[in-house]
């Protein structure tokens, strides 16, 4: 220990943020902040002789009011833990975060002397840093606080006690009892420490060779207490009120060891050798049991087996469920497998083995009329629901087919499912299966994996709660396949009625009965979708809507629904039914009828501002009052009067726009259409601007969006006799076009595109063939007939008609093939405005599905040959064919 020293009258300050450093303990800081260094620096590493500092305990403003001076310097933190007799500390931090936070200094600290000072120097910064070992060495009163340079200094009064008073305490009665009663404490306490850490010997030497009012402050400084304690004990100068802090401490400090033992030793004692992995739990039980919580830490388990139990699984699954759930109460809580094998169990319960929605009493008129109610069309579609549920009624648990309904984005799809649900009486259950690529998704992921879950079936049967609901596969093309298998593969097990009785998903690794869920798929394509796969669904496609049926369904279905949904009525926004014609016309050229929604959305959105914008006149009713704010009184200044009505709180968007008034509604014409929607994106024109040179034809193509209106260029260059393709297309189509040119070339004569025989077209040129929308891929054998026509009329400069349309394969020989997709081709060259479309001979009995008001407007022309296509084509026909040796 050290001896007492002389202090000189003023130090340098060291603020140690929210620690006390007591006389005798030594502690190891490391400096890094510019303040630190500095002081360091220059009062230790720069002088010859060990000078000495104080560390003086500071503390935020934000946490108790200020005891001693107060500065709004940066102060430095300190991150201390205490050993006795040159024990080393941990590393001490010194904050600079905070240099702007008001600080609150103690007004008295510790004067500390380095045992040991290196220098450092951090790399690639460069900056300086210092380890000091320091020792406390005695108290000080802080007199003033003043700053040389970055740090603080402090003029100083020393608080130790001379010899002469020294000894008199000594001699005092009651401080020989505190003594007494303090290395009592203390002697007990190294015994029972050396008992557990062997390492009381050099503690014990302390006993005998240090005086015993600095014995207080080491031991004080050994242990974990709060700094509220620590001041306390700085503040305890009088030797008498120190020794009783510290008793108080030291005892304190044996009771908490003493209470872990009898603790521990009590659950060793109801130990046997077989019940070594229940430790932690029966520690936990004897820790509750001594602080008076008798609480059951197995409520929650018992809670978990009743609802196990009331979950009503088969047998051989409750067996399974059972012997995990033994298990699971034999695990420690902070074993790593226990939370994975709760949020298993958890999930055996929640999920709905035998309950089920009871479906309502099937009423096929019921259930047509509410067909009728939400979509408007779709007969052939609605037929086939009918005669599904009509089999459902007759033999309720019957293994009906899995419906796919098939067709462009927009055309009710997902809402003909829900409607099957609502007729039905079951619940309804989404599962989306666009951009799965992961097989896992749908047969879930194994419990060995971290982060396993169930797959989307097995969760959206836990979200819906029933075994036996409608489940949704919605957009069963898009899913793909890589790596980690492939998601169509195994919905085969889910949609084969043999199979899925007993469908295994790997995170349950228990089968689980799908027979009892109605499955309804729905796709965009049917290219993507796997043959196997496609071989389980029954396919019902559904083709885009003629203009007639967006009028009906937008006047049915959609303006009311806008309507609703911008807190408008009909007394509010109307708009006429040639309004929607031209929407219709002008700007959608879509299959369904979602871009028509979202025009009249954005004419509802400018009908809600136009209503705010009016003048609201409210008639004065009971229940309202008149409002005297500054905006009142300016209205008030005709001497017209204006009120206000109170309206009630929680009342809905409904009810709000109800209490508006306006003088007349807003009808919808051509010119609020121009500027809300814009200029017409389509006109009737297209087509005949973009056929009025030679080279050019009209064709039809079908995509996942319905059918489309494509245009074939070409023209011809001088060059070496090649052909060049472009607009992003695939190999057929490649293909096509090469047939297509082959089959000119070789009926060039007959067709008096060349003078004689043996003349070559593409001699001394190059032909180069382009499809527009050079950015959306194409490819399928149906342009053909389209490429044919177009060389045809490049190379004899006669132009084809703009009102025909054409779809068709041809084949070397020239004959057309059938091609499909034919409603939707014919609906998409009926919204362009096309009057004649050239169709394959064989696609005749196609033209069944067509609504009668689209083939009223068409005039259908159908080809068995190439030479019938280009018959009808060109204005006044085909006037090389009668030279024709074919």
């Amino acid at each position: 220990m050290a001896e007492s020293v002389e202090l000189p009258s003023r130090l340098a300050i060291l603020p140690f943020k929210n620690k006390v450093l007591l006389p005798g303990a030594i502690i190891r800081i490391r400096c890094t902040s510019p303040t630190s260094v500095k002081l360091v620096e220059q009062e230790l590493w720069q002088r010859e002789e060990k000078g000495l500092i104080g560390i003086l305990p500071v503390r935020d403003a934000a946490e108790i009011k200020p005891v001693g001076p107060t500065v709004s310097e940066g102060t430095d933190s300190a991150n201390q833990n205490t050993r006795v007799q040159g024990g080393s500390s941990d590393s001490h931090k010194l904050d600079t975060k905070r240099q702007n936070d008001v600080v609150h200094w103690h007004n008295r600290g510790v004067a500390a002397r380095p045992l040991h000072l290196s220098r450092g120097v951090e790399k690639p910064s460069g900056r300086v840093t210092y380890t000091v070992v320091l020792e406390g060495l005695c108290r000080f009163s802080v007199q003033e606080l003043s700053t040389r340079g970055i740090y603080h200094t402090a003029r100083i009064t020393s608080l130790e006690m001379t010899k002469t008073e020294l000894e008199q305490v000594e001699q005092d009665p009651d401080f020989i009892m505190l003594s007494r009663q303090f290395k009592a404490t203390a002697m007990e306490l190294i015994s029972v420490l050396e008992l557990k850490q062997k390492t009381g010997g050099r503690t014990k030497v302390l006993l005998d060779n240090v005086p015993v009012h600095k014995l207080a402050d080491i031991f004080v400084a050994s242990f974990e207490i709060s700094f509220e304690e620590q001041l306390s004990m700085l503040d305890s100068v009088d030797p008498k009120v120190r020794l009783s802090k510290a008793t108080e401490l030291v005892d304190r400090h044996l009771q908490s060891i003493r209470v872990a033992e009898k603790i521990t030793q009590k659950v060793e004692g109801q130990l046997s050798k077989s019940q070594k992995e229940f430790l932690l739990r029966q520690q936990m039980r004897a820790i509750k049991e001594e602080l008076g919580d008798n609480d059951d830490d197995e409520d929650d388990l018992a809670a978990l087996e009743r609802k196990m139990q009331s979950a009503r699984m088969p047998q051989n699954i409750w067996k399974h469920a059972h012997r995990e759930l033994r298990r699971l109460k034999k695990m420690q809580p902070q074993q790593p497998g226990y939370n994975s094998s709760r949020v298993y169990l958890e999930l055996l319960a929640d999920l709905p083995w035998q309950k089920a929605s009871e479906e309502v009493e099937l009423d096929l008129r019921a259930a047509q009329k509410r067909l009728d109610s939400d979509h408007y069309g779709l007969v052939k579609v609605k037929q086939r629901i009918i005669e599904y549920l009509a089999v459902r009624k007759l033999k309720p648990d019957a293994r009906g087919p899995v419906l796919c309904f098939v067709g462009p984005p927009g055309v009710g799809k997902t809402s003909l499912a829900s409607s099957i649900a609502a007729a039905l009486g079951r619940k309804f259950v989404r599962i989306s299966l666009g951009g799965v690529k992961d097989e896992a998704d749908i047969r879930g992921h194994r419990r060995t994996y971290v982060g396993s879950m169930p797959g989307r079936l097995i969760d959206g049967l836990k979200r819906v709660a029933v075994c036996n609901p409608v489940m949704l596969l919605d957009e069963v093309d898009k899913t793909g396949s890589d790596i980690r298998g492939d998601p169509a593969s195994a919905l085969l097990e889910v949609l084969d009625p043999e199979q899925n009785k007993s469908f295994n998903d790997h995170y349950l690794n228990v089968p689980f009965d799908l027979s009892k869920v109605i499955f309804v798929a729905t796709a965009n394509r049917l290219q993507p979708i796997p043959p196997p796969l496609r071989d389980r669904m029954e396919v019902i496609e559904l083709p885009g809507y003629t203009p007639e049926e967006k009028l009906h369904i937008a006047m049915q279905h959609l303006i009311p629904r806008v309507l609703d949904q911008h807190g408008l009525s009909s007394e509010f926004l109307q708009i006429p039914e040639a309004m929607v014609k031209l929407v219709i016309h002008r700007y959608t050229r879509e299959a369904g009828v979602r871009n028509l929604e979202r025009n009249l959305a954005a004419l509802a959105r400018a009908a809600a501002v136009r209503v705010l914008e009016q003048e609201q006149v409210v008639p004065l009713n009971k229940g309202m009052q008149g409002l005297t704010t500054p905006l009142v009184e300016n209205r008030l200044a005709d001497s017209t009067e204006v009120e206000m009505e109170v309206i009630p709180m929680g009342v809905n968007s409904r009810d709000i726009t109800n209490t508006f008034r306006i003088a007349s509604p807003l009808v919808v014409d051509e010119t609020m259409l121009e500027k809300v929607l814009g200029p017409p994106r389509f006109d009737g024109s297209e087509a005949a601007e973009r056929v009025a040179t030679p080279g050019v034809s009209v064709g039809l193509v079908w995509t996942a969006f319905g059918g489309e209106v494509q245009f074939v260029e070409a023209t011809a260059m001088v060059g070496k006799g090649e052909l060049h393709l472009t607009g992003q297309l695939g190999d057929v189509i490649k293909e096509s076009a090469q047939i297509a040119l082959t089959w000119v070339r070789a009926r060039a004569t007959d067709l008096r595109l060349a003078a004689e025989e043996g003349f070559n077209l593409l001699e001394g040129r190059d032909v180069h063939i382009h499809f527009p929308a050079g950015a959306v891929p194409k490819d399928g054998p149906s342009a053909g007939v389209t490429l044919v026509t177009a060389l045809v009329s490049l190379f004899s400069q006669q132009r084809v008609r703009s009102d025909t349309a054409m779809t068709g394969e041809m084949t070397l020989r020239g004959l057309v093939l059938p091609v499909g997709g034919v409603k939707d081709k014919i609906l998409a060259a009926h919204r362009y405005g096309i009057k004649r479309v050239i169709l394959p001979e064989r696609n005749l009995k196609d033209l069944v599905e067509v609504p009668s008001s689209v083939l009223a407007n068409l005039e259908i022309l159908l080809a068995k040959r190439v030479e019938d296509v280009l018959e009808h084509a060109f204005d006044g026909g085909c006037p090389w064919r009668q030279h024709s040796k074919l």
